[in-house]
């Protein structure tokens, strides 16, 4: 797992990253919907930097910045950065989410996130994982404070999180007015259960729209909406 990842136009070192490259990420960072053309984007928690790399291939945006608490990932994302083809676009910040709220002055038109959760393969000898999966690194509430007040009006913040906490997250999400605008429910192949849920959110009440994706129909036998989302960085799709 330790191997650099290799996409079409870019590729990750992930060796000093608690977290490894995931479905999770690599879907966030093909799905989260850019009609609004964004001129600046935030990847909070952006661990071996992903997403943020992904954006920069599917968007203009003139400024994507990164936010990365752990010193390891921080200097792993920031090698990633300055090795792609848009190193001068992309910039890494070495913080936590509450000190980057405190002390920047930007709003930014997309906000991304895959934020810790705890994994249901959680194994106890696997403190820095753990960490990067726990809740508690950095709890859904404490992300969506901080969307509230970087997130410019008309602004679109998108996210992955588990399934089962689609409802309680959306929940938490209008309290700080944000609405979802979509949903994708993700499930590894046609009779597993959904396992992850995409949203999109802003501060604008729409219509909310819903689809699925099945990523599998069996064993490496990828559907054919998986590939349309994902073949513009995987090198085999």
């Amino acid at each position: 797992m330790n191997k650099p990842f290799k996409f079409k136009q870019f590729t990750v070192n992930q060796d000093r990253c608690a977290m490894k490259i995931g479905t999770d990420g690599v879907l966030l960072g093909a799905w989260t919907p850019l009609e609004g053309q964004p001129k600046s984007i935030l990847d909070i928690g952006s661990g071996t930097g992903i997403i943020a790399l992904m954006l920069a291939q599917r968007s203009n945006a003139d400024l994507i910045d990164a936010i990365e608490f752990d010193a390891d990932a921080y200097e792993q994302c920031v090698d990633n950065f300055e090795q792609s083809p848009w190193g001068d676009r992309l910039f890494c910040y070495h913080a936590s989410l509450e000190e980057f709220t405190e002390e920047i002055d930007e709003t930014y038109d997309l906000i991304v996130s895959n934020p810790p959760f705890y994994s249901e393969d959680f194994k106890p000898d696997h403190a820095l994982r753990d960490l990067a999966r726990f809740q508690d690194a950095m709890p859904f509430e404490h992300v969506l404070e901080s969307v509230s007040k970087l997130l410019t009006r008309d602004g679109l913040f998108s996210v992955v999180i588990p399934f089962k906490e689609e409802s309680r997250f959306i929940d938490l999400a209008s309290k700080r007015n944000l609405f979802p605008n979509t949903i994708l429910r993700v499930k590894g192949n046609p009779t597993s259960e959904v396992k992850r849920s995409l949203l999109s959110f802003s501060f604008t009440k729409t219509g909310v729209e819903q689809s699925e994706l099945t990523i599998e129909t069996s064993r490496h036998q990828y559907t054919e909406e998986y590939i349309a989302l994902t073949k513009a960085f995987y090198i085999k799709m």
